[in-house]
C-alpha cells in the first residue's frame, strides 16, 4: 500500500533538491502517493502575500507525514519563516538534527555520530518582540526597571518563554528518542547559571525527567561550555536536547563536525504529524544551475522512511549514499577536494549514481 505524503518542493534551489530526493525514494521500491503542495517566495503573489497556503498545511494535517524542500526567509525583513509557521501552527515540538560521518568526507574529525534534539515552538523563535520606540516596547521597558531590572534606551525587545509543559515534553521526547535508536545518553543543554528563571526551569525540569529514565545516562552542560568541548572532543556525547536557539545554533556546529550542512538532516515530530526537511538554506543563487548538493534532503527522506517503519528501504538508501560518497566520483563540488574540481556532477547526476546503487540493492 502506497505511502501518502505531502511533497514541497520549496523555491530556490529547492525543486530540483525535492526532484532528486524523490527519485531516489521511488527508487527504495518503497511506494509514494505523492500530494504536492506549493509554498514559498514562488507562490506569494498569488495567495494574497502568503507564502504558506491554508491549503498547504491541510494536505499536511490529511496526509501526517510531509518532505520539504528549503524555502527562502528575507534577513531583517518580509514575511516570517515558513518553517518557523509550520512547527507552530502544526505544533511540530520535536526537531531532530543527526550529524554523522561519512567516510570520504573532508574533515577535521572522524566518527562523529551526535542526535541533535531541539525543542521548536517556544523560547525567542516564539517571535514575541516589541519594536525599538514602540509604545509597547517603553511600557514593557518601564515595567521592568520597575521591578529592579533596566533596559537601555532606544531598545528593541524580545521575550524568552519557557514552559513547564514545553521543557517536559521535549526532554522526554529526546529520551523516548534515544531509547528507540538504540542510544546510551542524553545531555541536556542550558545557560541556567544566568538565565535562572527560564532555562533554570528547563534544566530542573530536564532532572526530573531523567530521574524518570534511569536507564539512560543523563548529564547537562552549559551551552557555551558544550560547544567548546564538541569541538575538542565531540565522540563524548551522543543525543542533545536544547531549547530552541541553543539548538538552531549547535546543531549548525555539529553539521561543521561532519562536513557541512549539505549532509545535515532534519525531522520535525508533533503530535499529529511530521515534516522532513534538509537543515540548509534554498540557496536561491544557484537556482536551476543542477549544481547544489542533494544529499542532506536525501538523507531527510531516510528519516522519513524510518519513521514509516520502511526500516529495509532507510538502511538501502543510507548505504547507498554512503558508498557514492566514499567513492568520491558522483558528488557535487562542495564533496571535491577542491570546489573548483571540474570532475564535479551536478544534483540530477547525484540521484543517477546512488539509484543505481539501489537497484543492485533492491533487485
Amino acid at each position: 500500500m502506497a505511502h501518502e505524503v505531502t511533497l514541497i518542493p520549496g523555491d530556490g534551489t529547492g525543486p530540483e533538491l525535492t526532484e532528486a530526493t524523490r527519485r531516489v525514494l521511488e527508487a527504495t521500491g518503497v511506494e509514494f502517493d505523492w500530494d504536492v503542495q506549493e509554498a514559498g517566495a514562488d507562490v506569494m503573489d498569488q495567495h494574497g502575500g502568503n507564502p504558506l497556503p491554508d491549503h498547504v498545511l491541510e494536505s499536511i494535517q490529511r496526509t501526517g507525514v510531509a518532505l520539504k524542500g528549503p524555502i527562502t526567509t528575507p534577513i531583517g525583513g518580509g514575511f516570517r519563516s515558513v518553517n518557523v509557521t509550520l512547527r507552530k501552527t502544526l505544533d511540530l515540538y520535536g526537531q531532530v538534527r543527526p550529524c554523522k560521518s561519512y567516510r570520504g568526507v573532508r574533515s577535521r574529525y572522524e566518527n562523529v555520530d551526535l542526535i541533535i534534539v531541539r525543542e521548536a515552538t517556544e523560547d525567542l523563535y516564539a517571535g514575541i518582540e516589541y519594536e525599538e520606540g514602540t509604545a509597547h516596547a517603553e511600557e514593557l521597558s518601564a515595567w521592568i526597571e520597575a521591578h529592579g531590572g533596566q533596559v537601555p534606551a532606544r531598545s528593541g525587545i524580545s521575550i524568552k518563554p519557557l514552559s513547564i509543559e514545553g521543557s517536559r515534553r521535549i526532554v522526554e521526547f529526546a529520551f523516548d528518542y534515544a531509547r528507540r535508536n538504540g542510544r546510551r545518553k542524553v545531555t541536556a543543554v542550558h545557560k541556567a547559571n544566568i538565565m535562572k528563571f527560564s532555562d533554570g526551569l528547563y534544566l530542573r525540569v530536564a532532572r526530573e525527567v531523567a530521574a524518570e529514565n534511569s536507564d539512560l545516562e543523563f548529564e547537562d552542560r552549559i551551552v557555551d561550555n558544550l560547544c567548546m568541548q564538541l569541538v575538542q572532543r565531540p565522540e563524548e556525547y551522543d543525543v542533545l536536547v536544547l531549547p530552541n536557539l541553543y539548538g538552531d545554533i549547535v546543531s549548525d556546529l555539529a553539521a561543521g563536525l561532519i562536513g557541512g550542512l549539505g549532509l545535515a538532516p532534519g525531522a520535525n515530530f508533533g503530535t499529529h504529524a511530521a515534516v522532513f526537511e534538509p537543515t540548509h538554506g534554498s540557496a536561491p543563487k544557484y537556482a536551476g544551475q543542477n549544481r547544489v548538493n542533494p544529499m542532506a534532503m536525501m538523507l531527510s527522506g531516510m528519516l522519513m522512511l524510518r519513521h514509516l517503519d520502511e526500516e529495509d528501504a532507510a538502511n538501502h538508501l543510507e548505504e547507498a549514499i554512503a558508498e557514492v560518497i566514499e567513492e568520491g566520483e558522483s558528488v557535487t563540488y562542495d564533496m571535491k577536494p577542491s570546489r573548483d574540481d571540474p570532475s564535479a556532477v551536478g544534483t540530477s547526476e547525484v540521484a543517477d549514481a546512488i539509484v543505481e546503487k539501489l537497484g543492485a540493492r533492491v533487485a
